[in-house]
């Protein structure tokens, strides 16, 4: 079995400004509340290679993973992959961008499978990851459209 996620958001901004704030890899920390910190680690063409690091759980842990992430602006889509898988099998994460008359859509589809010995399940996982992406999507929108109103958007709080 595996897991599918799509999530979506029209966000009120021109298509370039939502484009250049959700593809600036080393402000995510200002832009999503779970990311502590984001090391790019290599660069190659497009493609980036970071390491993401979330703030810590109700448990006190800090979990962190290295991804690759490869913005193609012509077809208005990113393409990603975790490299250091932790507990899925594999996890794969595709972005869309679409100008519709209200702003820009946007889209995340997340394809992946837990290992066996993960601590939750696929269907744990889908759910947590439902939930989690209409929280990050509604700051993003708010930060980007604060943004495109000209006004400073607000920090990311923590979890």
């Amino acid at each position: 079995m595996a897991g599918h996620t799509q999530n979506e958001i029209t966000i009120a901004a021109p298509l370039d400004l939502v484009w250049d704030m959700t593809n600036d890899l080393e402000r995510w920390p200002q832009l999503f509340s779970e990311y502590a910190s984001v090391e790019v680690l290599k660069r190659e063409g497009a493609k980036t290679t970071f390491r993401l690091t979330m703030h810590p759980d109700e448990n006190g842990t800090v979990w962190s993973w290295v991804s690759e992430r490869e913005p193609d602006r012509d077809a208005r889509t990113v393409t990603a992959r975790r490299v250091e898988t932790g507990p899925f099998a594999h996890m794969n994460i595709h972005w869309s961008y679409e100008e519709v008359p209200a702003g820009t859509r946007m889209v995340w589809t997340q394809d992946f499978e837990m290992k066996p010995d993960a601590p939750v399940d696929d269907d744990w996982m889908t759910d947590n990851i439902n939930k989690n992406s209409k929280v990050q999507l509604a700051l993003i929108r708010d930060k980007i459209e604060q943004a495109a109103a000209g006004r400073r958007p607000a920090p990311a709080l923590a979890d």
